[in-house]
């Protein structure tokens, strides 16, 4: 009887005491994609930050305005800062821990390292070029900057010195050239702008002295009507490395090219079409000061790409064809990279990647593609080349491919890939996966054919299954250990979409500002399952979503654009089910989930707030809440006509004078309440204001700093309870959030002049208000006796005055402007509900439990034994947004436009999904995981448990047995 003792005793002091403790769950059931955009093609480079390390890092300036710096070996952000404008400038300083941006008014130095900025400087114009000067001293001390800059109308050339960024000259043309790019060298500053008319401009050369800044000359090249924009003029060559300016002709036949400083040299130099008509061309050149001055004409058709190489000599001014680079099928995408004097061409297609030398057609390295192909082109990419031996070189590069990911190929071979095409969404919605139809299809055929082909079909089927057995089995081992040791269950394989027990396993659709889609899957870390180009946006343009709806019952998601665009697809596979353009359907000011007799769709409301008439079996069934063309609120209802359904205005809502509504929020489509009254300490009940027929109204006026906020009812249109707030700041964000009988928002708001103004009143502040029936507890107010209430007639007295609710309202400071609110979603409202708030300053999400902003929070005294059984507690002026409460921890989630939440099967979690530049997951659990194990929970401990009793049983069952048995002898 020792043996089985032993064992028990061997196996409980094996067991790891590390698994009774609880592990956050930080980092582990959350997902972030930290997202810089699209590398624009002058903006990203390679760059050694060290000058005496080898290593470099890629840097970038997205087509977001985000400039961040990239590890080239793992992919992974080091460092980003937000610069806001999208037409940035992004520069290296070559030899200096330092690269200089320009965007919008500003011009920053930043560390390359840490990302840190040495300097900035603000201005008044925008800056239309930045570049770093050319310098003939010897010494260490930092180079300047050249920023020029579009005031008024007027170009400004302005030198920054490069310790402190403090101005050391300014130049202005006083003409009316539209500023285009400046370029250096040595000896002079050339300032290149648009001179003439618009539609046919010429190219005004300026000269300048880089000491002083002083005009020296002009000159005017004619472009004989080639050039309407700037974006005509394909190159201004940056300083000595590349003298040039250059643009094609109307008919894309001839490159001209002038060397600047040389008015005389205009050379013309043809361009070779490449099977067919010619439909891009660009031109690559190095930075490096000291490389050989040779650049490369890239030239692409609808079919195929070539390319030139031209030498220029800098003491005659001629231009010379050095050789050509063979005609490849398809797209292809070349970028150019120094080390010392020598310049690299390395030229990406779909089938190979080459390196060749600027000097001669020899290659130098050749690697065959060994990326999984697909549909997708290279299109543009940066470069770096290493020379290993005297004949050896490698060679990465990383790209931007048509399907707007960001790659790095290294001699041929995918080193990493980012999905930066995700960045920058504008809409998303959740999805349910389809739950799998194929064996309940199966099941009811077998069910309706004879016994003996069912029988057939069945057997059939089941030796077709035993393909899976093999996996089943491989997986029942980990299976087994997941089953009895700490933590969650294994995910799925990527690209398996898979429902889960728990309702973790979700897809979230979403649509970004370029015109693509994406489906994610938000139970594999928010993994891409599929990605859609719907519509292709013109550059410079941003896709105007107007709406998202997936309609779970056919598994399909609908996305309205603006300009009356739509799309239809799948939500599981993203394959396009219709579509129709841009122009289709009048324009579109906003759309709405409706119900009507042919079940629920998305319904466009033209730009005044007109949805039209529509057909009367798809009128929706409620009234609907739209904002005119004044910005008037208005309240709709449809009246059939015949064959169709007519819009009527039933009421229409106006601010006080001088408002303009920012903002209009309603309660979220699925609210549950799970209770109707809110208990008391003393067994009292505040019966809860549920009216579901409500929205939340936001007006602000610039001139008089104020904002107001209207609570209507959106089925009369009366106003059931109104605030206002005086010395408002309207810049900064004004956010709201409104759900079962509680609504919040939030503003900043400064000290106003009158004799009760309390200084603690400046600052940002958070205000919270919960409506009740009556203020009396155990009292429905005044429809407590009615038989009948609605919206409309809200009592039994025919014309009587609506029921307002009873309002309860406080507010709190906080340390930085809310961006956006949410609220939590559960499957039965029992859990209590957390406020979802962005914070743009911290870059961080927060959720703040609803008690923490309970507004019947007991002011000056500390609760009685009642209240504190109620959940009260005091009342402090100050919330702090507590580590805890942060839902992002320490990662930095930028540029958030919205956050959106959806119930789990568990009633205690909630699935959470923030999106704009970056994209965040996560899933709460405000009144804590309460119907699952937590992660701590140790199962080996229960099994152990439950083994050692069963061992215990099996020991000490005969010893019982035999005890029964001589007892009954002895008494007999």
């Amino acid at each position: 009887m020792r043996l089985p003792l032993n064992l028990l005793s061997l196996t409980l002091s094996i067991l790891p005491g590390t698994l009774a403790v609880f592990a956050d769950e930080a980092y582990a059931v959350d997902y972030h994609h930290e997202l810089l955009g699209l590398p624009k093609p002058h903006t990203t480079f390679f760059h050694r930050p060290r000058k005496e390390d080898k290593a470099s890092l890629l840097y970038t300036l997205s087509d977001l305005g985000v400039l961040g710096a990239v590890h080239p070996g793992t992919g992974k952000v080091l460092w980003r800062q937000v610069l806001g404008a999208e037409n940035g400038f992004l520069r290296p300083v070559e030899g200096e821990n330092v690269v200089a941006s320009g965007a919008g008014r500003r011009v920053d130095a930043w560390d390359a390292m840490s990302g840190k900025e040495i300097w900035g400087n603000a201005f008044l114009g925008t800056v239309k070029d930045l570049e770093v000067m050319e310098s003939a001293a010897a010494d260490n001390a930092p180079k300047d900057i050249l920023a020029l800059f579009e005031e008024e109308g007027k170009g400004v050339l302005r030198k920054l010195k490069g310790k402190n960024g403090d101005v050391a000259w300014e130049y202005k043309d006083h003409g009316d050239d539209i500023p285009l790019q400046v370029s250096t060298n040595v000896k002079d500053v050339f300032v290149v702008s648009l001179h003439g008319s618009a539609g046919a401009y010429n190219l005004k050369v300026t000269t300048l002295d880089p000491v002083t800044g002083k005009k020296i000359t002009d000159y005017t090249l004619s472009t004989k009507g080639d050039v309407h924009a700037a974006e005509d003029v394909l190159l201004v060559g940056a300083n000595s490395a590349s003298p040039i300016i250059a643009w094609t002709d109307k008919s894309v036949n001839n490159l001209k090219v002038n060397i600047l400083g040389k008015s005389s040299s205009l050379q013309t130099l043809p361009l070779k079409e490449a099977d067919g008509e010619i439909e891009k061309v660009s031109i690559h050149a190095p930075e490096l000061v000291q490389s050989f001055p040779h650049f490369l004409v890239h030239i692409h058709s609808a079919v195929a790409n070539r390319a030139d190489v031209y030498h220029i000599d800098l003491k005659t001014g001629g231009i010379n064809k050095a050789y050509s680079l063979p005609k490849l099928p398809g797209k292809g995408a070349v970028s150019v990279s120094s080390q010392d004097a020598n310049v690299f061409f390395t030229r990406i297609t779909e089938n190979e990647a080459v390196v060749v030398s600027s000097v001669s057609h020899g290659i130098l390295g050749r690697w065959p593609m060994t990326v999984a192909k697909d549909s997708a082109t290279y299109l543009h990419g940066a470069s770096e080349v290493v020379q290993k031996t005297p004949d050896t070189y490698s060679v990465r590069s990383a790209v931007l491919t048509s399907n707007e990911d960001w790659v790095l190929i290294r001699n041929g071979a995918l080193d990493w890939s980012r999905t930066e095409g995700l960045s920058g969404a504008v809409a998303a919605e959740w999805a349910e996966i389809p739950e799998s139809e194929s064996l309940a299809k199966t099941l009811e055929a077998e069910a309706h054919s004879n016994p003996l082909s069912a029988y057939i079909h069945r057997v059939k089927r089941h030796a077709n299954d035993l393909q899976y057995l093999p996996a089943y089995l491989q997986q029942l081992p980990s299976r087994f250990i997941t089953s009895i040791l700490p933590g969650e269950a294994a995910s799925q394989k990527p690209g398996i979409l898979i429902r889960d027990s728990f309702g973790f396993s979700k897809l979230v659709i979403v649509a970004t500002q370029r015109g693509r889609v994406y489906g994610l899957d938000a139970g594999n870390q928010g993994a891409v399952a599929w990605s859609l180009k719907a519509f292709d946006i013109p550059s410079g343009k941003k896709w105007a979503v107007k709406g998202i709806w997936v309609e779970q019952t056919k598994g399909t998601v609908t996305i309205r654009g603006g300009d009356g665009e739509y799309v239809l697809a799948e939500v599981t596979t993203g394959k396009t089910v219709e579509r129709t353009m841009p122009g289709s359907w009048p324009t579109v000011q906003s759309t709405a989930v409706v119900d009507s007799p042919s079940g629920p769709w998305l319904l466009p409301i033209g730009v005044d707030g007109n949805p039209g008439d529509i057909p009367a079996e798809w009128a929706p069934s409620a009234s609907l809440v739209v904002q005119g063309k004044d910005g008037e609120v208005k309240g709709l209802k449809f009246d059939i006509s015949g064959a169709n359904a007519v819009p009527v205005v039933v009421w229409t809502f106006q601010p006080t004078s001088g408002q303009k509504i920012v903002n209009i929020v309603s309660r979220p489509v699925h609210d549950p309440v799970a209770s109707i009254g809110r208990v008391l300490g003393d067994r009292t009940v505040l019966y809860k204001y549920l009216n579901p027929n409500i929205v939340l109204v936001t007006a602000v006026s610039d001139e008089s700093s104020t904002a107001s906020f209207y609570l209507l009812d959106s089925v009369s249109g009366d106003l059931l309870y109104s605030a206002s707030h005086e010395g408002v700041d309207t810049k900064q964000p004004i956010t709201s959030a409104l759900t079962e009988n509680f609504f919040t928002y939030s503003l900043w708001s400064d000290i106003v002049t009158t004799t009760t103004a309390l200084p603690a009143s400046k600052g940002y502040q958070i205000v919270a208000s919960e409506m009740y029936e009556s203020d009396v507890a155990n009292d429905r107010g005044p429809l407590g006796p009615s038989n009948n209430a609605s919206s409309v007639e809200p009592s039994d007295i025919p014309n009587a005055e609506p029921a307002l609710p009873h309002v309860i309202t406080q507010s709190y400071l906080i340390s930085e402007p809310i961006s956006h609110m949410a609220v939590t979603q559960t499957g039965q409202g029992i859990t209590t509900r957390q406020i979802l708030c962005t914070l743009a300053g911290s870059n961080s999400i927060v959720g703040i439990p609803r008690t923490l902003l309970d507004p019947r929070r007991l002011i000056g005294r500390d609760p009685t034994p009642l209240e504190a059984e109620e959940g009260l507690f005091s009342y402090h002026p100050v919330i702090e947004f507590d580590p805890k409460l942060v839902l992002s921890h320490k990662r930095e989630v930028i540029g958030i436009q919205d956050v959106i939440a959806t119930p789990a099967i568990l009633e205690s979690t909630s699935l959470v999904f923030a999106y704009g530049i970056d994209i965040f997951g996560t899933r709460v659990a405000p009144s804590m995981a309460f119907d699952i194990l937590g992660k701590g929970f140790n199962k080996l401990s229960l099994v152990g448990t439950v083994l050692a009793l069963w061992v215990g049983v099996f020991v000490l069952a005969p010893m019982v047995r035999k005890k029964q048995i001589n007892g009954r002898w002895q008494t007999s």
